[in-house]
C-alpha cells in the first residue's frame, strides 16, 4: 500500500477507537506529528534493508511494508496476529519484511550494530536502520552503539526522532542545553506529538 500522511493518520484514529472501545487491552504508544518526515525518511529505506523500531511502532511498520490487519490482530491479542497476540503494540516482529522493535529503551541499538556487523561481514548492500526518540538519546546503550557503527564503518543509521520530550521532561529540563550528540550515522528530525504520553482519552489511563 502507498500511504499517505491521511493514511498514516485515520490508521492511528482507527486504533484510538479501538482501545476506547476496549477492543485492545494493552498499553499502546500512538505515532503522530511526524508523518511527512517518515514518508520521506522511508523512501531511501529499501525493501530487503533491516528496520529496528522502538515502542513507539505503528508508523515504521507500515512503511516498511506491514500488514495493518495483522497489526490490529496483534494489538487485540488474537492468535491470528503478527505475533501470534503476544507482542501487541509494543513488542512487535516480522521477519518476512526484516522489522524488530523492543519496548526496552533504546534496547535496540546493539542489535542493531550486530546485524550491521554480520551485513558488513557478508559483504551485502542491505543496510540497517534503527530509529529512537531523543529520550533514549539520552543513554549510553545508544551513545556507544553509535560509535563503535561509525568507527568500523557498518551499514547503520541511527534515526532519532526528537520531539523535545521524553515522558514528559524537555531536552532543556534533562540536558541543562546541552547540545546532543552529532555523527555521520546519525540522522535528526524534529516534530511536535500530538498525542500525549498517558491516555488518549476518557477511558485511557495508561
Amino acid at each position: 500500500m502507498k500511504y499517505t500522511v491521511e493514511k498514516l493518520k485515520a490508521f492511528e484514529e482507527r486504533v484510538i477507537a479501538l482501545f476506547e472501545a476496549g477492543e485492545i487491552r494493552a498499553p499502546i504508544h500512538l505515532s503522530g506529528g511526524n508523518e511527512e518526515e517518515l514518508l520521506e525518511l522511508f523512501k531511501m529505506i529499501k525493501k530487503k534493508d533491516y528496520v529496528f523500531s522502538t515502542h513507539r511502532s505503528h508508523y515504521h511498520y507500515l512503511l516498511k511494508g506491514g500488514d495493518p490487519e495483522l497489526l490490529i490482530r496483534e494489538m487485540k491479542g488474537w492468535k491470528t496476529g503478527l505475533c501470534k497476540g503476544q507482542g501487541r503494540s509494543m513488542n512487535v516482529y516480522s521477519t518476512d519484511i526484516n522489522f524488530y522493535t523492543s519496548a526496552i529503551v533504546g534496547g535496540s541499538c546493539a542489535i542493531a550494530v550486530g546485524v550491521a556487523l554480520a551485513l558488513k561481514k557478508g559483504k551485502t548492500r542491505r543496510c540497517v536502520y534503527c530509529f529512537i526518540g531523543d529520550g533514549a538519546e539520552d543513554g549510553g546503550h545508544f551513545i556507544e552503539a553509535a560509535r563503535f557503527a561509525w568507527a568500523r564503518q557498518l551499514p547503520l543509521t541511527f534515526i532519532v526522532e526528537d520531539n523535545n520530550t521524553s515522558v514528559d521532561s524537555s531536552k532543556k529540563d534533562r540536558w541543562h542545553n546541552h547540545p546532543p550528540i552529532a555523527m555521520p550515522n546519525i540522522i535528526r528530525y524534529t516534530y511536535e506529538r500530538i498525542h500525549p504520553h498517558v491516555g488518549i482519552g476518557r477511558h485511557v489511563t495508561f
